[in-house]
């Protein structure tokens, strides 16, 4: 099973979005050093905690620091842009990075409606059409228009020929079920919260049709980890996300903020229960607790690949996350 990272580019308080972005890079380099399969940025918007809002652009910068590490968005959201402009975008990292570049899609706005409306303009009444904003998409990788399409003389350079491996994200039956009739590799947002997740799966497997890049079902869970050397460490690093998430919820979004100010904040019953909730769905613990607890999720599931998603405010206990789990699945099962 291969092990994979999505990367929000959190924005701890005190630091800026370009200590955030630095910080994506560093982690680039430390994962593949570490082998992992997958660097995966995600796109969301308006967000003063969440540095990845143009997942094309700080893939370029991933991809320079790199060298073997597979790249990807995770997701770009269809809606929000127009299938040329992520054909050209996603084209030419591709073109640069032959091989090495994933285009994960997705249906959310990843904001607010007023800002899903900033983003999309006059192509708001567009999104829609979800299935035929793909088809336009592969339509300008593969240079296959119909001759009676509205873009069969229009060329997306470098997109045509150009085409990354394409998957489809989703957090919902409805994506499984696009992602199985496609033919496509499917990623469910499991980390937004765990049900929904055996049910999501088994529609993507029973709908799978063969396509040319993919054979047979290929499926992947988000799963929220912070792991350290001991249990409460883990918990109390792992507090800092938990609360800049509740605010998030409440319509008060924020840079992340410090483990200290988690544990001592003030939080009514319904808060605190929310924020218990969060920490008690995510994989938080020791390396031989988090190596348990995933390879327990990887067979319930019967899955192909695992991304991990870590948010810290301190950048080194996200990369020292990663190592230690990197080390832990590589260890041999405890008689």
């Amino acid at each position: 099973m291969q092990l994979s990272v999505l990367d929000l580019a959190p924005v701890a308080e005190g630091s800026t979005v370009g200590d955030a972005l630095r910080n994506s890079i560093d982690l680039a380099v430390h994962l593949e050093a570490l082998g992992y399969h997958r660097h995966w940025v995600a796109e969301h918007h308006g967000m003063p905690g969440v540095a990845s809002s143009s997942p094309a652009v700080l893939l370029s910068h991933l991809a320079m620091a790199t060298k073997t590490i597979r790249l990807g968005s995770g997701g770009v959201m269809l809606p929000n842009h127009a299938p040329l402009a992520i054909a050209e975008q996603f084209g030419m990292l591709e073109a640069i990075h032959p091989g090495r570049i994933d285009l994960g899609l997705g249906r959310a706005p990843g904001t607010d409606g007023p800002t899903a409306r900033a983003l999309r303009g006059s192509r708001l009444h567009e999104s829609e059409d979800f299935i035929g904003r793909i088809e336009d998409l592969l339509g300008f990788f593969s240079d296959n228009f119909a001759a009676d399409h509205p873009y069969a003389r229009i060329r997306a350079v470098p997109g045509a020929g150009n085409m990354p491996s394409l998957w489809m994200l989703g957090s919902s039956d409805w994506g499984a079920q696009i992602a199985g009739q496609m033919g496509w590799p499917f990623a469910f947002a499991h980390h937004f919260g765990t049900g929904g997740t055996a049910q999501a799966l088994q529609i993507y497997r029973d709908s799978f049709r063969p396509s040319p890049d993919l054979d047979q079902p290929h499926a992947m869970i988000g799963v929220q980890v912070v792991c350290a050397d001991t249990t409460e460490h883990a918990r109390f690093l792992a507090g800092a996300s938990a609360l800049g998430f509740l605010r998030l919820r409440q319509g008060r979004p924020s840079a992340m903020p410090t483990p200290e100010a988690a544990a001592s904040a003030e939080l009514s019953a319904p808060e605190r229960a929310f924020i218990d909730d969060r920490l008690n769905s995510a994989v938080i613990g020791t390396p031989i607790e988090v190596r348990e607890r995933l390879t327990a999720l990887a067979l319930e599931y019967q899955l192909n690949e695992l991304m991990l998603t870590t948010a810290t405010h301190n950048h080194a206990d996200r990369i020292r996350s990663f190592q230690l789990v990197a080390d832990a699945l590589s260890m041999k099962v405890a008689a």
